[in-house]
């Protein structure tokens, strides 16, 4: 269940209001939103990594394997990977963050190589890629994409130019308050009025909804200059953090 952003919004600015120390604009909480949900998200990588080397328990509610990658899962999908000629490569779908795996057909697994392996791989007949048993690397290298730090799919052996999918984790699409003038109108001046049509929810599970507030305040501490709010919010987003893994 996604957390709702028209809430956490409206819960910083009444704690910023509270504690008069000061207001934070749509637009700036959008950048903040965006960002520490990127870094919570980030977070739980680590922590399955973590889990993964303790024995996992059998409660039902409380296997902190199962939770982590449950609040990865809605992050999970596939997309075809498309190959333009003359390219060598096949470009990934444009939301991929982490790519998994990589299937040719909907029926074969690529195996996954290095490109210094290559050379090593084609000069054994037992060892070189087939379209039964094709392979890939994981790289970048020719076209905008490389300069853009995208790494591309390059497939072997090189006859294999369409049929090419992958399972991977995309990443949180950036948040949005939207926002919309009185009656309904486009906003020029006046309040901001709360636009949920207009407005992008946050991705993750509603049990981060307190590190989030947390982490956004200290974002917004450090924007309007505030040692205070730094400070608190801080020592209570490291206190969260802490807890979570112990």
């Amino acid at each position: 269940m996604a957390i709702n952003v028209d809430l956490v919004y409206k819960t910083v600015l009444l704690i910023l209001n509270k504690e008069q120390r000061g207001y934070v604009t749509p637009e700036e909480f959008n950048k903040i939103g965006t960002q520490v949900q990127l870094e919570i998200f980030e977070t739980y990588f680590d922590d399955l990594n973590q889990q993964l080397r303790i024995p996992s328990n059998e409660s039902e509610y409380a296997d902190r394997q199962k939770n982590v990658d449950d609040k990865i899962s809605i992050f999970k999908t596939t997309g075809d990977c498309i190959r333009t000629s003359p390219n060598l490569w096949f470009t990934p779908p444009t939301n991929m963050h982490r790519l998994g795996t990589v299937i040719h057909n909907g029926i074969t697994e690529l195996q996954r190589a290095q490109k210094n392996d290559l050379l090593y791989i084609n000069k054994s007949a037992l060892t070189k890629p087939t379209t039964t048993y094709p392979i890939y690397t994981y790289e970048r290298g020719g076209g905008t994409l490389a300069t853009s730090g995208t790494p591309n799919i390059y497939v072997y052996p090189s006859s294999i130019t369409t049929g090419i999918t992958a399972s991977y984790i995309r990443k949180p699409a950036d948040v949005k308050w939207g926002y919309k003038g009185l009656n309904g109108g486009a906003w020029v001046t006046g309040p901001y009025i709360y636009d949920e049509s207009n407005s992008i929810q946050f991705e993750l599970d509603n049990t981060e909804q307190h590190i989030l507030i947390t982490k956004i305040l200290l974002y917004m501490g450090i924007i309007i200059q505030d040692e205070q709010i730094i400070q608190v919010a801080a020592q209570q987003a490291q206190a969260e953090t802490i807890n979570s893994k112990t």
